[in-house]
């Protein structure tokens, strides 16, 4: 961020435009071509047109947003398609949901790895969507020509929705595609997405969670690092090539394009390139929004998560079916659990507060005598971020303590107004597709739940929570529960339990038998579920509505002014909102504090180094030890005979640019972004050029894996490898 802005000086002066940073910035891919003489530099050797392209395949073509069915829009990771049949490879952490739901203590994937040898073999993921982008098209003057200052927010949001929305049926009418307009720089630029979205992908193989986790949470976010982190999957169509629900006719995609995939050496400051789908970043966040993400966001989730993530791991440690269940849940709560601790450390020693700082004394100076609406901007964010300070930390409190936390007070109230709905049905056809819908996802949730695991979760967080939130805003239920059992959770907990039908799966299937809203009400994990949720949604209402159209009407003014400054001096990017993106950059070493140089990859010897057999992090199965002594890396060796792992490169990348290819300078597949390094742990906040880095997996030791230890030859054989 500190790069946004110029000094006023030359801002002012500046006559010729600046060379956009080659590190820094999500580029939006249809703009790419305003990037290219600086993608050249970086040793670039394609053309623009190779990477986007509507009148031919192109790499676009080749990259996946993973989705659920009903979000289309909304990825948690990006793949790559690696073949002329479909098969695409992500990242193993992507994966590691599908492979905990097809694993039992007889066939446990997360332990031993999956593998199918032929596509008959491969399996099924109700709900898992593969994204792909047709097109790409800026809309701002048609969205902008329906908006005005004086409008309101709330009338201002309304216009978007309904323009976005013509557009969007415009543009997918009479084709099987489907479309969204999303704002770019905090509603100052329209852009319309055109995908394609796929609904038959199946698991195809991934190496045992030993590999593809190793490291666990401690080397999480850290370099050097020696993860296998891949899974692989395939998109299917219906036969004649479109979309369609899992089926035994489905055939395999016929891509437009695919990536060849590189066995080829590196070398420092090789070309490196991301395409993926990234999350969020808030590149434009003030000093204001700065200090209540550090305070409330990130303390509070990582102080709450720890507890979390102790009791997880008491019971996880001891018993390998509760493993096998809380897996999925675990890696999703651990990941943002250091995060938030990382970040916070990263913003603090980068100064980063001070930064933001100067870059609004900066926007002031350049405000003098221009529209109010750019002088009043920082104020107005300035009193929002104020007034909702309190409110703020404990809707954080009762959200992540008690609602996102435990698994079952919420739920309940889930499944509360499914049952509600279901005794209100007359239809007696109607009533059995509702009955039949809320006991297959009562079997889903129950399938992934432990009673004496939700009862020592609900407890620890609820403590915590209770001892530590602003006591005005503490739920009744729990005040009269602290009174009742004299501020022994434990016992409260364990009371609840033995009261409620939805404390396990028997006890709620047979309410189900006999379904009514009565009982339902008295149901004491319900009732207090119920008042928590409300509590929840008070104090988040109590925000008052002009503090949140202030707080949006003064950054997007904000973010207005940054543009006009940089307006024919620097490149900006947009912040990433899950929608596609390339950055680029160069495989590059570092060196993170005095005395210490990272080198910018890593080999099988250092997973060697690391094993620890008392560790389940650091367990290093016995088939790769096995390849590791008799040397038999086969072709994907380096020069000096060892197997490269993974490598680090300067791209620009942040969450749900996991599984994201890495690309060479003519679009060979050279690894799989898989994390960021800690130093720079800032990064979705404040683009530090000298420490940040991508740590990807690399190629070679993914076709390792895939040939020499599963022995899958059948997948070896469908990939175009670049030797």
């Amino acid at each position: 961020m500190k790069k946004i802005i110029l000094s006023l000086t030359l801002a002012l002066l500046a006559m010729a435009p600046a060379a956009s940073r080659a590190d820094e910035g999500m580029w939006l891919l249809s703009l790419i071509g305003k990037n290219y003489a600086d993608m050249q530099k970086a040793g670039f050797k394609l053309s623009p047109e190779d990477i986007y392209s509507i009148n031919q395949s192109c790499i676009k073509d080749a990259v996946v947003g993973l989705g659920h069915e009903g979000r289309s829009f909304s990825h948690f990771c990006t793949g790559e398609i690696i073949s002329d049949k479909g098969l695409i490879s992500t990242n193993h952490h992507c994966g590691y949901g599908q492979l905990q739901e097809h694993s039992s203590v007889e066939h446990d994937y997360l332990r031993d790895g999956f593998w199918a040898y032929n596509m008959q073999q491969e399996l099924p993921n109700p709900g898992l969507t593969a994204s792909i982008l047709i097109r790409m098209e800026d809309v701002t003057d048609r969205v902008m020509e329906c908006l005005s200052d004086d409008m309101n927010e709330t009338d201002r949001a309304k216009a978007v929705r309904n323009v976005s929305q013509r557009i969007a049926e415009e543009a997918t009418r009479g084709t099987d595609y489907e479309a969204a307009v999303r704002p770019m720089f905090n509603g100052n630029q329209y852009f319309l997405f055109v995908h394609i979205i796929y609904k038959d992908v199946r698991l195809v193989g991934a190496p045992p969670s030993s590999m593809g986790k190793f490291g666990g949470d401690t080397d999480n976010w850290s370099w050097p690092r020696h993860t296998c982190d891949f899974s692989m999957f395939r998109i299917y169509t219906a036969p004649d090539g479109k979309p369609a629900a899992y089926a035994k006719e489905n055939i395999p995609l016929k891509p437009k394009h695919h990536f060849p995939v590189s066995c080829r050496e590196l070398k420092d400051n090789d070309f490196a390139m991301v395409l993926g789908f990234p999350g969020t970043t808030n590149r434009f966040l003030t000093s204001y929004g700065l200090k209540e993400t550090m305070d409330v966001t990130n303390t509070i989730r990582y102080n709450l998560r720890t507890v979390k993530i102790n009791s997880l791991r008491f019971y996880m440690r001891r018993d390998q079916g509760i493993q096998i269940k809380y897996a999925s849940k675990y890696a999703s709560c651990s990941n943002y659990w250091k995060y938030s601790n990382e970040q916070n450390v990263a913003l603090k020693k980068l100064n980063t507060m001070g930064l933001k700082k100067d870059i609004e004394n900066e926007y002031l100076e350049w405000a003098k005598n221009k529209d109010p609406k750019y002088t009043n901007a920082l104020d107005l964010i300035k009193k929002s971020y104020a007034n909702r300070r309190e409110l703020q930390e404990a809707v954080t409190y009762i959200d992540e303590g008690l609602l996102e936390g435990p698994e079952l007070l919420y739920q309940s109230t889930v499944f509360g107004r499914k049952i509600k709905a279901l005794c209100e049905e007359n239809n007696p056809d109607k009533r059995d597709a509702l009955l039949a819908a809320l006991r297959t996802e009562a079997e889903a949730f129950y399938k992934d739940y432990d009673e004496m695991v939700e009862q020592r979760i609900t407890a620890s967080m609820m403590e915590y929570t209770y001892q530590h939130i602003n006591v005005q805003y503490v739920p009744d239920c729990l005040k009269t529960a602290d009174r009742r059992y004299k501020s022994d959770f434990r016992v409260m907990v364990t009371h609840l339990f033995n009261q409620s039908f939805f404390a396990n799966r028997d006890a709620f299937m047979r309410f189900l038998d006999n379904p009514d809203v009565k009982t339902l009400e008295r149901d004491v994990i319900y009732k207090m579920g119920k008042e928590i949720l409300e509590k929840y949604r008070e104090l988040y209402n109590a925000i008052p509505k002009e503090n949140r159209d202030n707080m949006t009407r003064g950054t997007r003014d904000f973010v207005d002014g940054i543009l006009q400054i940089n307006a024919g001096k620097q490149l900006l990017s947009p912040d990433a909102n899950s929608t596609i993106r390339l950055t680029y950059g160069n495989i590059k070493a570092y060196e993170p504090r005095d005395g210490v140089s990272y080198h910018y990859y890593t080999t099988l010897d250092g997973v060697m180094q690391k094993e620890d057999p008392t560790s389940y992090e650091f367990a290093v199965p016995q088939r790769l030890k096995d390849l590791y002594n008799a040397k038999d890396f086969g072709p994907y060796a380096n020069k000096q005979g060892q197997l490269p792992t993974c490598f680090i490169t300067t791209n620009d990348i942040t969450g749900g640019n996991s599984g994201s290819p890495v690309l060479d300078a003519y679009g060979n597949l050279i690894g799989l972004a898989f994390d960021g390094n800690g130093e720079a742990m800032s990064g979705d906040i404040d683009f530090e050029e000298n420490l940040q880095r991508c740590i990807c997996l690399d190629s070679r030791y993914m076709l390792f894996v895939i040939d020499k230890y599963a022995n899958a030859q059948n997948l070896i054989d469908e990939l175009d490898i670049v030797r």
